[in-house]
């Protein structure tokens, strides 16, 4: 059997959702197993019950922090010197941060220079440095339910600039000569280079992002192979 890659669970539970849980661990199995499981901050704070509430269903460590300074952070400084302890002394593959609040940037681009996986979890209100720093971030806000088809997206998904022009990216990275691109490497292409997620955008698939955009065309040949093709570049190759 081969050895399954090693991760080390960091949460910051003054920053985090309990509730979310088991979608936090599900998604972690997708990746290898959970040997090192810490949450952090002030036991003593019932803003943080709910997380005590599920300590011991899913064996995870509470780490005390008390508030020692008022407007400082301990929890997060005790968290990255943990973090950095293990990636140092400890056999991992991958270390998950989940938090919502402070900027965790430089423990991430640390942990990745030396080679592990990175993966986020946290609300929309996580800044955006530590969200683009990360291999993979999810939102938990919205994530959980299957999706519906009334369930709402994110708004506005053509306008965004930056996710259009990152998929057009991924396309012409793979495509073949006729401009058509597969999807398995157009997924394996973004994942190298950006912490990106459909399901951040509302959506289950990568191919149903593409499908609710009308900017590209989509294929299947034999049945369940799916390609995707930039009309506007199809559009201008023709022309040439």
């Amino acid at each position: 059997m081969k050895e399954k890659d090693k991760i080390a669970l960091f949460i910051d539970a003054d920053n985090a959702p309990a509730a979310k849980i088991d979608i936090i661990l599900s998604e972690l199995a997708r990746y290898g197993v959970v040997n090192i499981r810490r949450a952090y901050g002030n036991w003593k704070s019932a803003c943080i019950k709910p997380w005590e509430d599920v300590l011991h269903e899913y064996a995870i460590q509470p780490i005390q922090q008390f508030d020692l300074t008022k407007g400082k952070n301990a929890t997060d400084i005790a968290l990255v010197i943990d973090a950095m302890d293990i990636l140092y002394t400890k056999d991992v593959d991958a270390i998950c941060l989940v938090s919502s609040d402070c900027d965790f940037t430089p423990l991430v681009t640390r942990v990745l220079a030396d080679g592990k996986l990175v993966i986020g979890f946290g609300e929309r209100k996580a800044p955006k440095a530590f969200v683009n720093s990360c291999s993979k971030f999810l939102y938990l806000d919205d994530i959980g339910a299957e999706e519906k088809p009334t369930q709402k997206r994110q708004p506005n998904i053509k306008s965004d600039t930056k996710l259009i022009n990152m998929l057009r990216q991924a396309i012409e990275a793979v495509e073949d000569s006729s401009g058509w691109a597969n999807l398995g490497p157009i997924g394996s292409h973004i994942s190298n280079h950006a912490s990106f997620d459909q399901r951040n955008y509302g959506f289950k698939k990568l191919s149903d992002l593409f499908t609710a955009i009308d900017l590209f065309e989509m294929k299947q040949t034999h049945g369940s192979v799916t390609w995707v093709r930039d009309k506007k570049r199809a559009k201008n190759v023709a022309k040439n």
